[in-house]
Parts: C-alpha cells; structure tokens; sequence
C-alpha cells in the first residue's frame, strides 16, 4: 500500500458542509476519502490538462507518424470532414436504435 501522508487544508464553509454531506449520505466513508476523490480528480484533470493532454511524447510522435503515412484527406474541407463525422456518428446511432 501507499505511504499516508497527512496534509491539513483550509476550506470556506460551504465546501466543508458539501463533504460532510456526502459522508453522511453514504457516499463516502469519511471526510478524507471524498478529499482523497477530489485530488485524484484534479490530478487526471491536470495530467490531461497540459500541452499533451495526457499523451506521453513517444505516443505523439507515433501518432504524427500514423498521420503521415496515411497521406492526404479525402476530404477538402473542415465543413467535409464535420459533414462526414455526423454521417458516421448517425449510422452508428441508427445501429444502436435497432
């Protein structure tokens, strides 16, 4: 298991009523738990966030490098490429309605 460290923050009030809250509706064990959550949500956020939004440099550049080989678009146009992105996202909706 992970080291445990202790960390003490101040919160406005407002805040500090939401976690207690959410313990006493059951959806987390104690206090620390939900803060727990809250920091490794910020941290994916903050991870994602940056200028790779999540992507190592190695993986960027074979994604660069999958771009590259596929050649040119078949497509002229912004308004193409959306054009047929909606006609994809539609038949896939239409598949699920069956």
């Amino acid at each position: 298991m992970a080291a445990i460290e202790t960390i003490t923050v101040d919160l406005p009030a407002e805040i500090a009523e939401s976690l207690h809250q959410a313990v006493e509706a059951g959806e987390y064990t104690s206090t620390s738990e939900a803060i727990g959550d809250a920091v490794r949500l910020w941290k994916l956020h903050r991870d994602f966030d940056d200028d790779t939004h999540g992507y190592s440099t190695e993986e960027l550049r074979e994604l660069v490098r999958e771009g590259l080989e596929s050649g040119p678009s078949p497509w002229d146009s912004m308004a193409e490429i959306k054009a047929e992105a909606r006609r994809r996202w539609e038949a896939a909706a239409a598949k699920v309605d069956r």
